[in-house]
Parts: C-alpha cells; sequence; structure tokens
C-alpha cells in the first residue's frame, strides 16, 4: 500500500510538471517536462535522503555519542533496523527522519532540540521519528519533498518568464500565454503542497502513537512537543525549504503566519491533547 501510495504520489506531482512545461514551452516543454520528471522520479526514489541531509548540512554522530545510543536502543524496542543518525547545526529545535525503506533510514536532530530536551523527552522525539521508519512513510514524505521542490523550482522559472516577455511567437499557438505562465506560477506551488499536506498529516498521529509506545511514556513526546511549538515559533530555521516542511516533527516555518494556512501539520495542541488521553 505505502508502494502504491508512493508511485501515485509521483504521477501527481509528474502531472503538475507536466502542465508547468506545457504553459513555458507548449507541447516540447511538456516532453521536456515529462523527461525531467522521470528523471526526478528516479533520483527522489534512490537519492532524496541525500538530498535533503545535504541541504540541511547534516553530519553523522559517532557511535560512542549519547544520542547514537538513545537511537540505538529505542530501535532496538521498536525492532527495526539500525538507521544512520545525523545531528543538524541549526538552534532551531526539530528533528525528521528520511531514507526509502527501514532498511536505508536515516535520523536528524538538529542542535536545538538537544539544547532544550531531557533524555524522556528526546526518547519521545526519536521514537516519532522511528515510527515513520517502521511506518514506511518515510520515502512518500522524501519523494514529496523532492518533486515539490522541483515544482517550486520550475514555477519560480514561468514567473520569471512571464515578467520578461517568455511568451512566444503570435503564430505559435503551443504554449507562451503570459497569462497561462502567471495562474502556473502561483498555481503550481500551491497544488503541490496541498498533495503534501493531504499525506503528511494522519501519518503524523500515527508516529506519535508509535513514539509513545515506543519511549515508554506518552507524555514524553507530549512535553518535547510542547517545548518545540513554543521555541520554533521564536527560533527560526534560515535554510527551511516550504518542500520539506512535511518532513520534519513539528513545522519548520511555524514562525511564518501565511506557512501555517498551508501547514503539512495537524495542530500541535490536538497531537499533545491525544497523547495525554493515551496516558490516562
Amino acid at each position: 500500500m505505502k508502494t502504491l501510495k508512493t508511485f501515485f504520489l509521483m504521477g501527481i506531482m509528474t502531472f503538475i510538471l507536466m502542465i508547468i512545461g506545457n504553459a513555458v514551452g507548449g507541447r516540447q516543454g511538456m516532453l521536456i517536462a515529462l523527461i525531467m520528471a522521470g528523471m526526478m522520479n528516479f533520483i527522489s526514489y534512490w537519492f532524496s535522503d541525500k538530498i535533503v541531509l545535504s541541504m540541511y548540512g547534516a553530519q553523522p554522530v559517532a557511535e560512542n555519542t549519547h544520542l547514537y545510543q538513545l537511537v540505538s536502543r529505542l530501535a532496538n524496542e521498536a525492532d527495526i533496523p539500525m538507521p544512520k543518525v545525523y545531528i543538524i547545526n541549526e538552534a532551531q529545535p526539530n528533528a525528521f527522519a528520511t531514507g526509502r525503506n527501514p532498511s536505508h533510514a536515516a535520523v536528524a536532530v538538529t542542535r536545538g532540540l538537544m539544547d532544550i530536551v531531557d533524555d524522556n523527552e528526546l526518547s519521545g522525539v526519536i521514537g516519532h521519528e522511528l515510527g515513520h521508519v517502521h511506518n514506511r512513510d518515510i520515502l512518500i514524505s522524501t519523494v514529496a519533498a523532492t518533486m515539490a521542490g522541483a515544482i517550486t523550482f520550475l514555477a519560480n522559472m514561468a514567473r520569471w518568464a512571464a515578467i520578461f516577455g517568455g511568451g512566444r511567437r503570435d503564430d505559435d499557438r503551443d504554449g507562451g500565454n503570459p497569462l497561462a505562465l502567471i495562474l502556473v506560477a502561483v498555481l503550481a506551488p500551491i497544488a503541490a503542497m496541498l498533495v503534501q499536506m493531504a499525506i503528511s498529516r494522519t501519518r503524523e498521529y500515527k508516529a506519535d502513537e508509535f513514539g509513545a509506545r515506543v519511549s515508554g511514556n506518552p507524555l514524553y513526546l507530549a512535553n518535547a512537543l510542547r517545548k518545540l511549538e513554543s521555541y520554533s515559533r521564536r527560533i527560526p530555521m534560515p535554510n527551511a525549504s516550504p518542500a520539506t516542511e512535511n518532513m520534519f516533527i513539528v513545522s519548520p516555518l511555524a514562525g511564518n503566519k501565511l506557512a501555517n494556512l498551508f501547514s503539512t501539520h495537524p495542530a500541535t495542541a490536538d497531537r499533545i491533547k491525544k497523547l495525554e488521553e493515551m496516558s490516562f
């Protein structure tokens, strides 16, 4: 089922890319977009985890560190292969998991997270990320992030093409309509974001439940989420991309009011409430 969802997602994103290609260059632009989509699907399936980790400058964690040992213990408790462990030099407390399957997974946390949580809260956060690994939805979120990034990039190209007269000759009806370019530039990223929202919100609740169970107490994760929500609104993550928002445990764009309108995450207060109900 997860594999079918992944290919369905790839199909939707490919269609959006083809619409952009048609708006920019007509049939030829659509063909180029189709070829590009094929390449992006291949790259996102096999290498999207490395791309995302590189985007955030993630550094591998040594096996003798406390973080690595905690992840190892929880992975054993969850009965999943040991993922690679990374740390990101960002002040905002946050974390994400990536990879194409449990045997090729990675968990990354920010230095800001390590600074504000205790061991119990950290185990709740790591348990949540291992939930994504166990539930096999890390591929979906990572592919969605990579493809959404490509769509946003092409949409920006369409916008600049419209601004600088990217229209084609009047007798060429295959594409290049400035109005179409503007509409595509505005609507395509929103469409990609809506797809991410559709696949992201439900899986956060499931990962929360898994993290609560693996860490041993639902309140560990509830307390961590309360801290993350508060700090993420005050501490920005300058390198955060809307395309990768869905991968993090809380939105790295939480301080951006406009971004909140299209957040890929359910309300943190609702997540905390469900976790607190589990503790009774």
